[in-house]
């Protein structure tokens, strides 16, 4: 899953991807670049969630959002994923081609589980303690891994029970999302328990500050570890993986799958 942030303000690349029709074309040709290199996921948002992050209003969200969707499912046979909390989003985005939603407040937002049920697309929720404004300010758990999955079991059952089916859900532990190295650290050496539930598990963890803190690398030099640490998640079972650089994680897959073919 490729990262395309039409933003001004993402920790990684804010304003790569944003600023009116020439954004357009440079989301484009990203986009293409991406599947060149082996994603096969496009997931667009329109709201930054790092730490501290200014709220954005549905309209903003949506002038970002709508024209990038509608542009990426006339073009590429991908599937195109919209990354956002909010309801009209979700069912705007819906209308023009978007086929998969990916919430980082897990359905929580007013209005986002009934709007995400209408659709019918499959929703991926992510586990955040807090919000992007407050998500880091001394983040605490009991027990990370338990915390993080008995709160994940609970978003899956209030899913379930809203009328949505097994098969349209998926998991994230939701890395960097109010979490420590100590908790993020934690949730990855556990993964294959998320793993073990049989719904699908998506990792997040390009260029983020547990990179950083790993390495001691500033963020634009965190593509090594990055696409160590997805290949890593792929081997605990992983089924998708949210990256900015494709091309490096493709090639660690590779040469994990590879050389770790047959070995116990």
């Amino acid at each position: 899953m490729a990262v395309l942030n039409i933003t001004p303000d993402s920790f990684s690349d804010g304003g790569k991807l944003f600023d009116g029709c020439a954004a357009l074309d440079a989301v484009l040709q990203h986009a293409e670049a991406c599947l060149a290199e082996g994603a096969t996921i496009l997931d667009v948002g329109g709201e930054s969630t790092r730490p501290g992050a200014a709220p954005v209003s549905e309209g903003e969200e949506l002038d970002r959002v709508v024209p990038v969707v509608e542009a990426l499912t006339a073009r590429f046979d991908a599937v195109i994923s919209v990354d956002t909390s909010t309801p009209k989003v979700m069912t705007e985005c819906a209308l023009h081609g978007a086929q998969m939603i990916n919430d980082v407040r897990a359905l929580q937002r007013d209005g986002a589980m009934a709007a995400a049920l209408q659709t019918g697309l499959p929703v991926c929720l992510m586990h955040m303690q807090g919000t992007p404004q407050t998500m880091q300010n001394k983040p605490s758990y009991d027990d990370a891994v338990h915390d993080v999955y008995q709160w994940l079991m609970a978003r899956i059952d209030a899913c379930l029970d809203a009328g949505f089916t097994a098969d349209q859900l998926l998991l994230d532990p939701g890395f960097g999302f109010g979490k420590t190295l100590e908790h993020n650290v934690a949730l990855f050496r556990s993964l294959d328990r998320f793993v073990q539930t049989g719904y699908p598990v998506l990792v997040g963890v390009s260029r983020k500050t547990m990179i950083g803190d790993l390495t001691g690398r500033p963020v634009e030099q965190r593509v090594t570890g990055s696409a160590v640490a997805a290949a890593i998640a792929a081997s605990y079972g992983a089924a998708i993986l949210r990256v900015h650089d494709v091309a490096e994680t493709r090639d660690a897959m590779v040469v994990m799958q590879t050389l770790t073919q047959g070995m116990q």
